[in-house]
């Protein structure tokens, strides 16, 4: 590297922040409530004879390589025993439930990243459990009893030390970082560990000499930011452990929104439509189990030739209901070409909570076609309630659309994907997508 290079001061705190991350959350639930599959290399995705990729693997299935966004076909070749499932969200959301709940006892500083990963500040928490480490211990044996699912901890002055100290010993890791022992940690490791550098990042410190963590935080912060820009003080920051981010319960949700990728290219107009609904439905039924709904609806297409397409509607007022999503995004169907399409998907923005009050304007007036849709809108929401109390009950297929009558997990097609409540991310990240 050279002559030693100026760097700034390490600045980390006590250890009170706990990074808990379930191992292979998809396929442990299956494990779990089929034992049968113990020891067996499974996945959970859709079919190798299709388009699908695998959500969750198995530590078994990822000795043989296989791992999470990989294609089912190319998994399959890598591990042809391997035990392909298709995902049940209903089942992971619950154990997502109540392994939350198990955190919240504890803390209420509870940041969810994900259905099976969250931060939790636990430093007001310590007169009462104990320091953050047995806290991090008890929380690890409550879920294992109360769940039988296996949680790895990290536990560190940070964030991001608390994610990666999660990670180093998985699976069923637990890891504590202390402030003295943050140089000996990041020091060896590859800069790609650091949130913020992927690929492309990675390849371009490398052009500078730079490959592990200790290269990046000895190089001059002045020499990192002229190459990377604001960027560049964010990594050469984390890599001297510094994380100015606090765990914040309550996140900005941009978006939330669900796609599929077809086994086999769709021109049929009804059968994208039946899609369609089903798409609505489960959104804008995650939309109020989170208290939330949204103004913007976004359509996307994908060609056989992958060619991609967005088609958006913004509207007057926020909605969570299923029917009034549908009619938007069929109008915004009606707006592509009509070729075969690859992907369909749905995505709902500019969320608000719904609590928030509708603000009308000084003048406006009670216009018979506002009546009647103000009208129509309560006898939706009426029915919307009693539906959802019934799916909360008995699950959400216990109660769908009759156009969805008779369709089954597999007709729908087991590459259904949420896109989840979406952030922000940077795309050059290699933590900003993190394996299930």
């Amino acid at each position: 590297m050279g002559p030693a290079r100026t760097s700034v001061m390490t600045q980390v705190s006590a250890s009170h922040i706990l990074h808990v991350d379930m191992d292979a959350f998809y396929a442990s639930i299956e494990v779990r409530d089929n034992p049968s599959l113990q020891g067996l290399p499974v996945c959970v995705g859709g079919p190798a004879s299709g388009r699908g990729v695998i959500s969750a693997a198995s530590y078994e299935a990822r000795k043989f390589g296989v791992y999470s966004a990989m294609p089912t076909a190319l998994a399959r070749r890598k591990c042809p025993h391997m035990v392909l499932l298709p995902p049940d969200f209903d089942r992971y959301t619950r154990a997502s439930r109540q392994i939350m709940e198990i955190f919240r006892r504890y803390t209420p500083l509870v940041e969810p990243l994900s259905l099976d990963e969250a931060f939790l500040d636990v430093e007001a928490s310590e007169r009462l459990f104990g320091p953050a480490e047995e806290i991090g211990r008890r929380i690890k044996r409550d879920i294992l009893r109360e769940t039988s699912l296996v949680a790895s901890v990290g536990v560190a002055p940070t964030k991001f030390l608390a994610k990666l100290a999660s990670d180093l010993d998985k699976p069923d890791g637990f890891r504590v970082i202390q402030p003295n022992e943050v140089r000996t940690v990041l020091d060896p490791l590859p800069v790609s560990k650091i949130f913020g550098v992927g690929p492309t990042t990675a390849k371009r410190l490398a052009a500078m000499g730079i490959h592990r963590v200790g290269e990046l935080a000895r190089e001059d912060r002045s020499v990192v930011a002229a190459r990377f820009g604001a960027a560049g003080l964010w990594i050469h920051d984390l890599a001297h452990g510094i994380d100015p981010r606090r765990v914040t319960p309550n996140r900005d949700e941009k978006s939330h929104g669900m796609e599929r990728t077809f086994p086999e290219d769709i021109q049929d107009r009804e059968e994208l439509r039946v899609l369609l609904l089903a798409f609505c439905e489960e959104v804008a039924f995650e939309l109020r189990h989170r208290g939330l709904r949204g103004k913007t609806i976004t359509l996307k297409a994908r060609f056989g030739d992958f060619r991609t397409i967005t088609r958006t509607r913004t509207l007057d007022y926020a909605t969570n209901l299923g029917p009034r999503l549908y009619s938007v995004a069929k109008g915004l169907l009606d707006k592509v070409e009509r070729r075969p399409l690859r992907l369909l998907g749905i995505q709902v923005s500019k969320l608000e909570d719904i609590r928030a009050v509708h603000q009308g304007n000084l003048f406006d007036e009670a216009t018979p076609s506002r009546t009647d849709w103000m009208a129509s809108q309560e006898r939706i929401e009426r029915a919307t309630a009693s539906a959802d109390a019934v799916r909360q009950k008995f699950g959400k297929g216990a109660l769908v659309p009759a156009t969805l009558l008779g369709r089954s997990r597999e007709r729908r097609g087991p590459d259904l994907r949420p896109l989840g409540t979406q952030t922000g991310a940077d795309e050059d990240s290699a933590a900003s997508a993190p394996e299930e």
